[in-house]
């Protein structure tokens, strides 16, 4: 392939990092109240990076390198266009705190244009970059408030245990190529097609343990509970959704793609990661008073389920991974965005006493955070509740039936919380006059929650064909 036709593969990419540079250079040469058009071109950057990857053709490039297939499209389309929401939940936050800065949104677009790279690699190397694109840039906006304490202390610790997750990746790539004599997928493939050797395996559980910090999978959550409670809020929201699904698309093309002859290894070690994820965050999240440390660990939890689904090892377990992470980052995206709408006294309200009698001073928030409650403890009809038929559906199907039931029972004792917040919400006593909702924030809130239900009941039906027709681009029987 020419270096042109390789290009126009990448042309979403590159598209990103053009504008990337082009938007720091105009923000550093504008004043600083100006930042607001930083703000709406990296909106609109975002926005056309998803049409031309809808639009783009597909093949692969740059010697194997970059992959541009239908899992690409379908996970940079969502990933593209859930970092504008996030960039614009984050532009009415900030510019509420005067703090709106055009660093911010350049921070925003590095990083999908790494998660961009991570979703279309096809070999150890842009596996590699994509991951440490993102990343660097994930650090600086956990520590984005300077003048925050813990911010900065959010943004060190997930810097200090980002470079410690990075050197076992690294390390693991290391291993492979040296035992597999390729760092590209299709011949890392061909030389385990018979079965991985022991050197083989421990690059892939190291490989595995890297990508599991990426995704906040236990044991290798430490970071989430810390930096979920330090990070302004905005950033939580974005770190919740599209990075994650960035690294589970990660993982599929990883595992699916490269080690499709050491499935069985590999199944056993994701389920393993999968149900300590779904049992540390169902129990770990019933002494949590502070909401954005609860959601920390719901995360860890909608993690594991998320593993369930890719633990199978069937295009069908890929299909409802990904059917289950889009579900996902819409109901986390429309949480935050309750925490970044409620304030009192101009103070946020981010603990469960703070949302005591929430019903009667704001009914429709109220109703909207029951609605992604419900929907995270897997109440039919809700989104959360198809997310999980799907996955539990796969591995069902793989014969591990066991693992459904530890997954249905890690929901049981993790409807505790969802519904003790509930219960606050609806029947205490209000704690206080709440502030008045700002537009931004409130508008996604209502949106994801109408998109819980009963929007969700019509978006299955394209939803669940395209990831269909995702799954069936990686390497699986």
């Amino acid at each position: 392939m020419d270096i042109s036709a390789a290009l126009h593969l990448a042309l979403p990419e590159l598209f990103l990092a053009i504008s990337a540079l082009v938007l720091l250079l105009v923000g550093a040469m504008t004043p600083r109240s100006d930042a607001v058009l930083v703000w709406m071109l990296s909106g609109l950057a975002l926005a056309i990076s998803a049409g031309l990857a809808a639009i783009g053709p597909l093949g692969t490039a740059f010697s194997g390198g970059f992959v541009a297939d239908q899992a690409s499209v379908f996970a940079k389309v969502a990933i593209y266009l859930m970092s504008a929401v996030a960039l614009f939940l984050g532009s009415g936050w900030l510019g509420r705190l005067n703090a709106r800065q055009f660093e911010y949104p350049i921070l925003v677009l590095l990083a999908a244009l790494g998660m961009g790279v991570m979703v279309s690699s096809g070999d150890l190397i842009s596996l590699y970059v994509g991951v440490e694109l993102q990343s660097l840039a994930l650090y600086i906006l956990a520590a984005f408030r300077r003048d925050d304490a813990k911010a900065s202390e959010a943004g060190l610790k997930y810097f200090v245990l980002g470079a410690l997750s990075s050197g076992l990746l690294l390390y693991g790539a290391s291993l492979i190529y040296g035992f597999a004599g390729s760092v590209k997928f299709a011949d890392i493939a061909a030389a385990v097609h018979a079965g991985a050797g022991n050197g083989v395996l421990f690059g892939l559980v190291f490989l595995i343990c890297g990508l599991a910090f990426k995704v906040a999978a236990a044991p290798f959550h430490m970071w989430t509970p810390d930096v979920y409670e330090g990070a302004p809020t905005p950033v939580v929201a974005f770190f919740a959704a599209a990075p994650k699904f960035a690294a589970m698309v990660l993982f599929a093309r990883a595992l699916a793609d490269a080690f499709p002859g050491a499935a069985t290894q590999w199944r056993e070690v994701l389920i393993v990661v999968a149900v300590i994820s779904m049992l540390l965050g169902a129990f770990a999240g019933l002494v949590q008073r502070n909401l954005k440390r609860l959601w920390a660990y719901s995360s860890i939890a909608n993690v594991g389920y998320a593993l369930v689904g890719l633990s199978a090892g069937t295009h069908e377990g890929v299909q409802a991974m990904l059917v289950f992470m889009v579900l996902y980052m819409i109901d986390v995206t429309g949480f935050f965005a309750c925490l970044m709408a409620l304030s009192r006294d101009g103070k946020p309200m981010e603990t469960m006493d703070d949302m005591a009698g929430l019903m009667r001073e704001r009914p429709g928030m109220a109703l909207a955070m029951t609605a992604f409650s419900v929907s995270a403890l897997g109440f039919p009809p809700f989104s959360g509740f198809w997310a999980k038929l799907y996955v539990f559906r796969a591995i069902i199907d793989a014969g591990y039936s066991w693992v459904a039931v530890v997954g249905l029972v890690s929901s049981v004792v993790a409807a505790f919380y969802y519904l003790r917040l509930i219960k606050v919400m609806w029947f205490d006593p209000p704690a206080g006059k709440v502030d008045a909702a700002p537009a931004d924030a409130k508008g996604v809130a209502y949106a994801a929650a109408l998109f819980s239900f009963p929007v969700v009941l019509i978006a299955l039906i394209g939803l669940d064909p395209l990831a269909r027709v995702a799954a069936s681009a990686f390497g699986l029987g």
